[in-house]
């Protein structure tokens, strides 16, 4: 029998990745929109929508009526919205959905968090490692971690995935940045801190993996290779052949940036920088996770950096290049 499967946040940089597979692998999918989302990455595949903004519960509850399984990963960031909505939408709508699986006797939900609400001062972080949220977007995250496990405990099938920082091809932010800096010459300078990079293709593997063997209630860090921002670059650069920055932003530069940005912001209404003080404080760190979890249970794996460079800049020159030659 074919798994029927909802995608919530189909139309993102994760979600199409997703449906993609699963479609492939035979799936029936359903993948929701909103009227004013972006479908062209999955215009050839074979998918069902539903428009369902994730705070329109009732919307939301039509569209997981009649599915055996729930890719949860409808979220938004402070590039997309003020504070307020972004832990709105990351919280209320993960009790939406929540509440519209557990109503509809779903099988098991697989939600997408992030890393960022595992922290440890130094070191690597595992899933034990739950930290404050810093942030609009770890705050709301956080919450609807907290929902996914109280509905766990009144017996929804609820797995929960935590992502490091994904790179791969459509994604106009992390990666694009990076690839940015690795080829334009006149970059002189690269961020401090580090991250722990990932293929957006072993993702969507540990997602899937973690509907078909995680076990329920479970957190799994899907985490990649731990480097310092300096590191990733020397990497990127060296497969495109490019310009590696090399001078580091002083750590100090950017926390005393921070609270500047974070009033600009709130006197001018904006989120022209999606960043405030705490977030400015965290980006000078190196961020670190172990993938050891999702190893033993899901049988997850990654790919190092250098492996994930040929495809991502392959989209890249298409996409930029392309449009700058125009």
């Amino acid at each position: 029998m074919t798994d029927r499967a909802l995608v919530t946040g189909a139309t993102g940089f994760l979600g199409s990745h997703l449906v993609e597979r699963l479609v492939t692998e035979g799936w029936d999918v359903t993948a929701t929109r909103r009227e004013n989302s972006d479908t062209s990455a999955l215009d050839d595949l074979d998918v069902t929508w539903a428009e369902a903004d994730v705070l329109d519960a009732d919307a939301v509850s039509e569209a997981v009526a009649g599915h055996e399984r729930v890719f949860h990963l409808a979220g938004i960031g402070l590039q997309a919205a003020d504070a307020p909505v972004v832990e709105r939408v990351n919280a209320e709508g993960t009790r939406n959905v929540l509440e519209a699986a557990q109503a509809a006797d779903v099988e098991r939900v697989v939600f997408t968090s992030t890393a960022g609400t595992r922290r440890r001062t130094n070191g690597i972080a595992t899933e034990d490692d739950v930290a404050d949220p810093i942030g609009a977007y770890q705050r709301g995250k956080a919450a609807a971690e907290e929902l996914s496990d109280e509905f766990g405990e009144r017996g929804l099938d609820v797995v929960t995935v935590h992502p490091t920082s994904i790179f791969g091809p459509r994604d106009e932010e992390f990666t694009g940045r990076l690839l940015s800096m690795a080829s334009d010459p006149k970059m002189a300078v690269h961020p401090p801190g580090g991250a722990s990079f990932v293929g957006v293709e072993d993702v969507v593997e540990g997602t899937v993996a973690a509907m078909d063997r995680g076990r329920p209630g479970e957190h799994y860090l899907l985490a990649g290779e731990n480097l310092r921002y300096d590191e990733a670059l020397d990497v990127i650069a060296a497969e495109i052949d490019g310009h590696a920055p090399l001078a580091q932003v002083p750590p100090l530069a950017i926390r005393t940036a921070g609270p500047v940005v974070g009033a600009v912001n709130r006197v001018l209404g904006t989120r022209m920088f999606p960043f405030d003080a705490e977030m400015a404080r965290l980006s000078t760190r190196e961020l670190f996770y172990s993938p050891r979890k999702a190893q033993r249970d899901l049988d997850y794996s990654y790919r190092p950096l250098r492996e994930l460079v040929p495809e991502a800049w392959e989209w890249y020159r298409s996409e930029f290049h392309a449009a700058a030659d125009e």
